[in-house]
């Protein structure tokens, strides 16, 4: 395959999927989400999402991003140096939560407008741009899975397995972007957890932690309204 043809699939629509592979995908999403042991697992992809929204945001506000490390207890830190206070550190401080449900709502406006390579393909690239800063073994061996299996589907895979990929992780996303906000408010109502990123928020706004608490989480609800709509509806 020469590089137009590559192009061409990458910039080309795919067809819809039948609805039940849509709502499979959602209820696969679901069930790597709700029961505890696979969420230790499949919690490390949101924790790629999370570390690479901070990451973004600081790139974006001029900020000189150092590294970010990835930890198998899914927990992540990513290193950024600039003003210690300002617009700059609030955005890249509130950029981690609110990622992975504005990555899921992103992906939904692609397969609503029948973008499925496209969208595989992009977040091949992001994927890549994120190992660039990735400072440990574990935050590399990650990254590098989660892309070749993006690459693998991408590649080889045929347009139904393609579409079921890409669907699934949507909803993984949409979905997963809330476990998190109440988990945080939950060791917060237990004491725990006072340097999260909403007590850094608050730190650096004046504005209260649970306010921010309650931004992450309605961003990830609308997030998922939105891109559940979108992918429901259009499948």
């Amino acid at each position: 395959m020469d590089t137009a043809d590559v192009w061409h699939r990458v910039i080309g629509t795919q067809p819809d999927p039948p609805r039940w592979l849509v709502l499979g995908a959602g209820a696969l999403a679901l069930l790597a989400i709700l029961p505890h042991p696979v969420w230790r697992l499949s919690r490390n992809v949101v924790t790629i999402a999370h570390e690479g929204g901070h990451g973004l945001a600081a790139l974006l506000t001029r900020r000189r991003l150092s590294g970010i490390r990835l930890h198998s207890d899914t927990s992540g830190l990513t290193i950024s140096s600039g003003r210690p206070t300002g617009p700059g550190m609030i955005l890249t401080a509130a950029a981690g939560y609110t990622a992975p449900p504005l990555l899921g709502l992103g992906g939904a406006a692609l397969l609503s407008a029948h973008h499925v390579t496209a969208l595989l393909w992009i977040s091949i690239a992001l994927l890549a741009g994120l190992l660039v800063m990735i400072r440990n073994a574990f935050g590399v061996l990650s990254v590098v899975l989660t892309g070749a299996a993006f690459f693998l589907i991408s590649w080889y895979g045929g347009s139904q397995l393609q579409a079921a990929f890409a669907y699934l992780g949507c909803w993984f996303l949409l979905l997963a972007g809330v476990r998190p906000v109440v988990e945080l408010q939950s060791k917060r109502r237990r004491g725990g957890a006072r340097d999260s990123d909403a007590d850094q928020l608050a730190r650096l706004t004046g504005v209260g932690a649970a306010l921010w608490v309650t931004l992450f989480l309605v961003v990830a609800l609308a997030s998922l309204l939105a891109g559940g709509s979108w992918l429901v509806n259009q499948g």
